[in-house]
């Protein structure tokens, strides 16, 4: 080695042991570290908050189990969709959004407001109405994640669902404009708009009461 490269790693060896530089070095080092474990840390716990695990903790008697007799849940394929399929959006800053507003609905059944079927099927109407003013607000994005409209092949479909999804495809309608009790009971439905498509020209589907 060189004199002159000598000296260089000597003068650099001298400048990194300075107390005031090895200080900061070691900030440096640690916060990174840092960042780097809450990070990991903050995923993780996101994570394990799109779980049905984490979901059904506080919907044990009242959305959980009617999710479970859904054909979200129970298919023929065995392929289906689960709590946060539907309800948490997958692109980060919607996700984080969502999150809040569901730390203010864990907030209210801790806080006794929707802890009983009896107070949960109260506030349904309104919970409802929140999460598909969402998804039609967002197209819904997470319903299409799994059900593409351009890839399906209407040939294969009912009559009536071949009528309808080619309507909704004209005049731009959206999965939850129809698809309103797909996976939940239906709450009260006297106030709340028409969910068909009218004007698609089909025969209604015979309703169904739902226990």
């Amino acid at each position: 080695m060189s004199d002159k490269k000598a000296n260089i790693l000597i003068r650099l060896w001298r400048w990194f042991r300075s107390p005031s530089r090895v200080a900061v070095g070691t900030i440096i080092v640690l916060s990174f570290i840092g960042g780097i474990l809450s990070w990991v840390g903050f995923n993780y716990g996101l994570e394990q908050t799109n779980t049905e695990q984490f979901c059904s903790g506080c919907h044990t008697n009242d959305a959980y189990p009617e999710y479970l007799h859904s054909v979200h849940y129970q298919t023929r394929t065995g392929v289906g969709a689960s709590c946060p399929d539907c309800h948490v959006p997958h692109e980060f800053g919607p996700k984080m959004w969502r999150k809040m507003v569901a730390a203010k609905e864990v907030y209210a059944h801790y806080m006794g407001l929707t802890d009983t079927i009896e107070k949960f099927n109260a506030r349904r109407p309104h919970m409802a109405e929140n999460e598909w003013a969402r998804m039609k607000a967002n197209d819904s994005k997470e319903c299409r994640n799994c059900h593409k409209m351009d890839r399906m092949d209407f040939s294969q479909q009912k009559t009536v669902a071949q009528k309808m999804h080619k309507f909704a495809q004209e005049n731009g309608k959206t999965c939850i404009d129809c698809h309103k009790g797909i996976a939940h009971n239906l709450p009260d439905m006297s106030k709340v708009a028409p969910g068909w498509l009218q004007g698609a020209e089909v025969e209604p589907a015979e309703s169904k009461d739902k226990k």
